[in-house]
């Protein structure tokens, strides 16, 4: 075997005041939230995040275990523990001034009896050094540059079980500022800014969602469910209040969970409803269009401070976003994307937006130097569902808070993500389909092979049930650029109850697939013969021998010897040997089925089986995996067996176990792209001079961060 490695490449953050040009901000390191945790299997989050004046130290809120936690990023790229502090209630945001996190929290009663606090605390040792009562529930806080004033959108939220969810919720929200002097409280220099009557939707009920502060001190506000922005000079009265208005929409998808993307929809008046708001300069500011009660115009907007539209993203926000994969088909009826938080900051000569898009999990950076001509620089991806970031311009770094935490099913930690600013190309999107001739829709790819064409041919698994395709991919791209997909059919239409795992060429310009079958929702498990057009030529079920002892987990991969096609079986069936697997094959010419037995490695935790099957020169090799995810993953790897033990028995009869060998841990490559290492490596394909590519499976982006890796690792 001839291996010839990649090196990742090793990239240094440059310091502040070194040129910005062909820059690019990548991923260099994730914290795990239950690492701050006595209890690590106790559900936490990570929600608003701040950071102390030296960019040394974050600090996170955790509403589910009602504490902050604190992470030393002295080593922005090693992020260590530095515990948490208890709140006394739902810490709902930070803000920070020198070494001191201000820190709001909901100490609610009820909906009708909001309460909540303002706490300092002490960055260096975690020790409250004061409170003082806002008298409501708070959202959001931010600061004055000169760090003498925090403001707090007192939200009292509505009960969105009561009332159809509607705003006109008594006790009304209102603003309060706090003066601060040496980082310290000043509780008797309260002041409650009554913010009513200034709104169209529900003027006797504003709920203030997020606040932030420009350099003269003006006070700019969302007021999301009224679908308005509230702007207050420095000494609080208004400066001007108006609607955020409405989008009309064209070419989205807004249809909810059909198992498709199709981006040939439109909708009109919908209104913006802004969550996350940012001054880009003292007169205009961004607002992410999230919508919580009618709107979620899934778009971001620049508005003159005085009330006045100076730009709008309509659909074009959520375009990159599809092309690398990350579209949530099932949340994409009411918001799609659902831009959410977000951070503007200057580092050295360009001003950048930093937005969050919650359903996603991804960070869309623009530049807003020219705050009427925003210009989108990259997507980046976040942990499960983003929901606060902040710069650090002087360390050039960023980090995201990501609320979602899934440990209690297996799944991903919540976790605070970290970025720097880099003289380097970006290190994702590793696969897009930009550059397409239109809007490709993807996710959730699975089985992959080389043609001889130089393309790589991937599908998308049973996730979109009702758009099952094979994509082409040009691997000689950066990054790996999804050209085309093809539709698979039956009588025209896109062919149901499929899912395709697997798939390989025949040689004569179509393909042989593999449906992994799920018996419990009809789904067949069974091999396809596909046309170069896409049309199903030929189904062929698997044998009675075979289903008999079927399971859940079946079909993972399909490659072709001669005339014989191959399957690699995911875990052990009913009539297998713990630890064993099938590798079932079916000659094309007789009909015959066959099949050898595999050996899996132990798993550590949850369970270990084959992903992909690949035939190449005198070996045929293996995807194989544990399901576990970040730090708890052991085995993801690629075998080989070699081709000239490859010789079926009989089905029913005794196996012969085939000898495996390790030849690559992907772990190591996943870990590299800076956040946890994911779970489902489920694509392998060797091209003709012996180039190796994988790739993994995002799950559609449903309780997934929506990553998607594809990558070289060499020649064998």
């Amino acid at each position: 075997m001839t291996f010839k490695s990649v090196c990742l490449t090793s990239i240094i953050a440059l310091t502040a005041g070194q040129a910005m040009a062909d820059m690019s901000f990548n991923r260099i390191a994730s914290f795990a939230t239950a690492l701050n945790n006595s209890d690590a299997a106790a559900a936490s989050s990570a929600e608003i995040i701040g950071a102390s004046a030296d960019g040394n130290t974050l600090i996170y809120t955790d509403s589910p275990l009602g504490v902050v936690g604190l992470i030393d990023i002295t080593d922005a790229a090693q992020p260590q523990p530095k515990g948490s502090v208890d709140m006394g209630g739902e810490p709902t945001s930070v803000t920070v001034i020198g070494n001191t996190a201000f820190v709001a929290v909901n100490t609610s009663a009820s909906y009708v009896e909001p309460s909540g606090k303002l706490v300092s605390v002490n960055l260096a040792d975690g020790s409250i050094t004061g409170e003082c009562d806002l008298g409501g529930q708070p959202d959001s806080t931010a600061h004055t540059d000169a760090g003498d004033l925090v403001a707090v959108a007192i939200e009292n939220e509505r009960d969105e079980e009561f009332g159809d969810g509607r705003v006109g919720q008594q006790p009304a929200g209102f603003m309060v500022t706090v003066g601060i002097e040496d980082e310290t409280l000043k509780c008797d220099s309260l002041v409650r800014i009554d913010v009513t009557g200034l709104t169209d939707i529900a003027p006797e009920d504003p709920e203030p969602e997020f606040v932030d502060v420009n350099a003269n001190g003006e006070i700019a506000v969302t007021l999301q469910e009224n679908n308005a922005i509230v702007v207050l000079n420095a000494d609080g009265s208004v400066q001007s209040a108006f609607s955020a208005g409405s989008v009309d929409l064209e070419n989205i998808d807004a249809t909810d969970e059909r198992g498709a993307l199709l981006f040939t929809e439109s909708q009109s008046g919908r209104l913006r409803e802004p969550d996350g708001l940012q001054w880009i300069d003292n007169d205009h500011f961004m607002i992410a269009n999230e919508g919580d009660m009618d709107g979620g115009s899934r778009s971001i907007t620049v508005f003159h401070k005085d009330g006045t539209l100076v730009w709008e993203s309509g659909n074009t926000f959520e375009t990159p976003i599809i092309q690398a994969g990350h579209y949530p088909d099932k949340r994409s009826d009411a918001k799609g994307v659902e831009p959410e938080g977000m951070e503007i900051a200057r580092f050295g000569d360009t001003t950048y937006a930093f937005i969050l898009s919650e359903r996603s999990s991804t960070v869309s950076v623009y530049d807003v130097t020219d705050a009427a001509n925003p210009v989108f620089k990259q997507v980046l991806p976040s942990g499960i569902s983003p929901e606060g970031v902040i710069a650090i311009p002087s360390r050039n770094l960023f980090a995201t808070a990501n609320e979602l935490d899934l440990g209690e099913d297996g799944g991903a930690r919540a976790h605070v993500m970290i970025y720097a600013l880099q003289d380097a190309p970006a290190a994702y999107p590793q696969l897009t389909s930009e550059g397409a001739d239109q809007l490709i829709g993807w996710g959730a790819i699975s089985g992959m092979v080389a043609g001889e064409d130089g393309m790589i041919y991937a599908v998308n698994d049973s996730f979109y049930g009702f758009q099952p395709r094979i994509f082409t991919i040009d691997p000689s791209q950066t990054p790996a650029r999804i050209v085309s997909a093809l539709d698979v059919t039956r009588a025209g239409h896109p062919a149901q109850k499929l899912d395709m795992e697997g798939i390989t060429t025949d040689g004569k310009g179509g393909f042989w697939v593999a449906s992994e079958g799920n018996s419990d929702k009809l789904v067949p498990h069974a091999i396809y013969h596909v046309k170069a057009d896409g049309e199903i030529k030929e189904e062929i079920a698997l044998p009675a021998e075979l289903l008999a002892n079927e399971v859940r987990y079946g079909f993972e991969g399909i490659t072709m010897i001669g005339d014989t096609l191959w399957m690699a079986v995911q875990r052990e069936w009913a009539d297998d040997q713990k630890g064993f697997v099938k590798l079932v094959a079916y000659n094309t010419d007789s009909g015959e089925w066959g099949a050898v037995s595999y050996p899996l490695d132990a798993a550590d935790a949850g369970w270990v089986g084959l992903s992909e099957i690949v035939a190449h020169g005198d070996y045929v090799y293996f995807v194989e995996r544990d399901n576990q995810i970040g730090s708890a993953a052991r085995i993801k790897q690629i075998t080989r067996v070699a081709a000239s033990e490859m010789v079926a028995a009989p089905l029913g009869g005794e196996l012969a176990v085939v000898t495996k060998e390790v030849v690559y841990d992907l772990i190591p490559d996943l870990a590299a792209n800076g956040g946890y290492v994911v779970d489902k490596i489920e694509g392998l394909a060797i091209t003709a001079d012996g180039t190796v590519y994988v790739s993994t499976d995002n799950d559609g982006v449903d309780d997934s961060s929506g990553e998607t890796f594809f990558w070289s690792v060499g020649q064998f």
